[in-house]
């Protein structure tokens, strides 16, 4: 008999390919010899740098300052000499403003690293200690977490629920992190906990991984969380998604989770802030996987925020056979990059590396109205009609039909049997529609 776990509507079930990673305890990737850090790791206004070429930088030093609410400031990731401050490409495509940094080897962390009064910080104080060491979300969004652990008194929170998912194909870095540090999660999210005044806090995790399921379990019961073992399906892990799965709410169009009283953190988000509030040393590294047949060996790495790409995968033994294609992130929401040059910012889960071989490359097709598309749709859309108006220009029709609410998964494009890029055009659409907005 087939257990039913929660799960929402729609989704799919994309081969998984974690085999290859998910065995593997995460391992501390050695410096560069040169870190790229950009001022924009963040949603929100860059930060403005604060150091010169020439000037030398301790570990956990801010090198670039906040601006404005929506921003957090960027520290040094080890110490060293910064030898440029100057355009860089980042792996959103742009070429961005970085901190250039030679490592000198020592990794000589400034005079914060120390301070442990966590349980002695009022809300207040916390969601400052957390705007300082640069909390941004690591699940993909990369908002400050400042700010989204501060809802208005209007809409109080009942439920935090933390991100335990990953359910992009090839990804382990969250699955590793919660079976080697459950209890830094947990400490983290009860840090959530207290800012928000949450009264339940539940961890969400695809039945894919038990070993994690037992960890945060054991972890979790001394704390008062629950764990919520979750159906493996794609995108399982989506915020509104993740919530209807849980909680059966559901987030109405055009609203956001704070407005039926729900937030979500990833658990890499949680464990960052138990981690800077507890050691005092700020957001400069993170767990990335490294997988794809195109890479020698698939690893969990900690890496330092600006380290190059190329440095990852050359510490999983290189490039194997004829690359094609790489992606920072899964292969159904990651992003397309130009070459491995460029930096591990907070966002990169992943780097995925894909042969010739690999590549499924299809003639587009004329639709066919087999509304697979339509079933497969976690925000239930019509995926179909509004790439249709977006590639007619089209965009009030394309707004009408919703197209703000889609969440950009990729299912209806993995699904479509004729090779329809629906979600680029709705992408295209959404971007249209925004910079309308805009005008007026």
């Amino acid at each position: 008999m087939t257990k039913k776990y929660k799960t929402f509507r729609g989704g799919l079930h994309p081969p998984e390919n974690k085999a290859g990673s998910a065995h593997k305890p995460i391992e501390d990737c050695p410096l560069p010899a040169e870190l790229v850090i950009p001022l924009s790791l963040h949603v929100g206004v860059p930060a403005e740098v604060c150091v010169a070429p020439g000037e030398q930088v301790l570990k956990g030093q801010m090198i670039g300052r906040a601006r404005g609410l929506v921003s957090v400031p960027v520290h040094a990731s080890t110490s060293g000499e910064v030898i440029a401050v100057e355009p860089r490409p980042h792996p959103s495509g742009k070429v961005l403003e970085a901190v250039v940094l030679r490592p000198d080897g020592a990794d000589t962390p400034c005079d914060r690293v120390g301070e442990d009064q966590v349980h002695d910080w009022s809300a207040t104080e916390l969601l400052e200690r957390i705007r300082e060491a640069g909390i941004v979300g690591l699940g993909g969004a990369t908002f400050p977490a400042h700010i989204k652990l501060s809802p208005p008194p209007q809409k109080p929170i009942d439920v935090l629920i933390i991100n335990g998912a990953e359910c992009e194909p090839y990804l382990t870095a969250d699955h590793r992190l919660m079976v080697e540090q459950a209890e830094q999660v947990v400490r983290g999210s009860d840090i959530f906990r207290r800012v928000l005044g949450a009264k339940r806090v539940c961890v969400g995790i695809e039945s894919n991984k038990p070993d994690a399921i037992q960890a945060m379990r054991r972890a979790c019961t001394a704390a008062g969380m629950e764990v919520v073992v979750l159906a493996t399906k794609y995108p399982q892990g989506a915020e509104k998604q993740l919530i209807f799965a849980l909680t059966g709410r559901e987030v109405p169009r055009g609203a956001l989770p704070m407005d039926i009283g729900a937030l979500v953190q990833n658990v890499g988000t949680a464990a960052a802030t138990a981690e800077a509030l507890s050691s005092g040393m700020p957001l400069i590294e993170r767990v990335v996987t490294v997988a794809g047949p195109g890479v020698a060996e698939a690893k969990n790495l900690r890496v330092r925020i600006g380290t190059p790409l190329a440095h990852l995968v050359d510490y999983c033994g290189g490039i194997r056979g004829n690359l094609a294609k790489v992606l920072v992130g899964g292969p159904m929401m990651g992003a397309a990059q130009l070459g491995l040059d460029v930096p591990v910012v907070p966002a990169t889960s992943g780097v995925l590396l894909l042969r010739e071989e690999d590549l499924v490359l299809r003639p587009e097709g004329p639709c066919i109205r087999c509304g697979r598309c339509v079933q497969v749709c976690p925000s239930r859309l019509c995926p179909t009609t509004i790439a249709a108006y977006a590639r007619l220009g089209r965009m009030d029709e394309a707004k009408d039909y919703n197209a703000m609410d889609c969440i950009e998964c990729g299912s209806c494009s993995y699904t479509c049997p004729s090779a329809i890029p629906l979600v680029q055009s709705i992408r295209h659409a959404k971007a249209s529609i925004l910079a309308q907005r805009k005008k007026h």
